[in-house]
């Protein structure tokens, strides 16, 4: 078999609760059969749902060529659509309609690649959809972080009772210029953060408290910013009645994986008198991704 250059896109939109509108955004890939949708994670109570889709790479890149990027487009748009980011609420932190896009390399495709697609698919948000982008990691010249643009956007702060986040942005100005589009955003859209980077797993702990204050300092200490695990960053998210996970970006899961988060969460939850659940992933593993693509296409 010669080589496969593979990219995956994963999107994350803030609503899990409207039937009608994830259907409406599901059917927006289906004119793009060559880029289709591996998984789909939803969470009703963070009201968020994550789409997994995979394409090959044409040979020769650009915006216009790409399955994956009209893919995506499409499913921002039909986001867009369907979905008011005012009536929103949930316990998950979000930025916009369509939270957060991040490519990944697979199989022989580089980093480089998935930059590519990363800014071509931004300059269409942005400029096309009139809809402040921001672009991180290798997608970004300075290789700018994602946790730098949440945290100058106000991401990592509830706004409503029972740290939830409900409704449109404080205010249509931005803190931040935007790489792509305009400098204010609309309230009914909010923003899109845009990114490229290598493959990153997103593994939650359920820990069994209602003291948010003490689940707080456990992500700290998990996190490599609290000085914890390297390559973790981790956060305290309400969940189900009695429980709130400690969420977690594993930035170099080969080296620092979801058993070594457990046990870690474990070991502090239990210095605090906690309880804690067996975690799981959000999405397949980056070799069950392409095994899956193959099966689809019988390569």
């Amino acid at each position: 078999m010669s080589k496969l250059f593979l990219a995956c896109c994963k999107v994350y939109i803030s609503e899990s609760r409207n039937k009608a509108a994830l259907e409406s955004i599901e059917r927006a890939t289906k004119l793009f059969p060559d880029a289709p949708i591996i998984n789909k994670f939803t969470d009703e109570v963070y009201n968020r749902v994550g789409y997994t889709l995979v394409s090959k790479l044409p040979s020769h890149l650009s915006g216009k060529s790409c399955s994956l990027i009209s893919a995506v487009l499409n499913m921002v748009k039909a986001a867009f659509s369907a979905i008011d980011f005012n009536s929103h609420c949930g316990s998950h932190p979000r930025l916009g309609v369509v939270d957060h896009i991040c490519f990944h390399p697979l199989a022989s495709a580089t980093l480089e690649d998935a930059a590519l697609i990363a800014k071509y698919l931004a300059a269409d948000v942005g400029y096309s959809l009139q809809v402040p982008t921001f672009l991180y990691g290798a997608a970004h010249e300075e290789g700018r972080k994602l946790a730098v643009i949440r945290r100058e956007l106000g991401y990592f702060k509830p706004n409503s009772e029972g740290s939830k986040w409900a409704g449109g942005l404080k205010s249509d100005s931005l803190p931040l210029k935007p790489d792509d589009g305009p400098a204010e955003a609309s309230k009914a859209k909010g923003v899109v953060v845009i990114g490229a980077t290598k493959w990153v797993d997103n593994y939650n702990v359920p820990v069994f408290s209602t003291n948010i204050s003490a689940v707080r300092k456990i992500a700290k200490q998990v996190s490599e910013r609290g000085g914890g695990l390297s390559s973790v960053q981790a956060m305290a998210l309400a969940h189900d009645e009695g429980v709130i996970e400690v969420a977690c970006n594993l930035l170099e899961p080969s080296k620092v994986g979801g058993k070594m988060v457990q046990q870690e969460v474990e070991r502090l939850a239990e210095n605090e008198g906690l309880g804690v659940g067996e975690g799981y992933f959000t999405d397949l593993s980056q070799e069950s991704i392409i095994e899956r693509y193959l099966e689809l296409f019988s390569l």
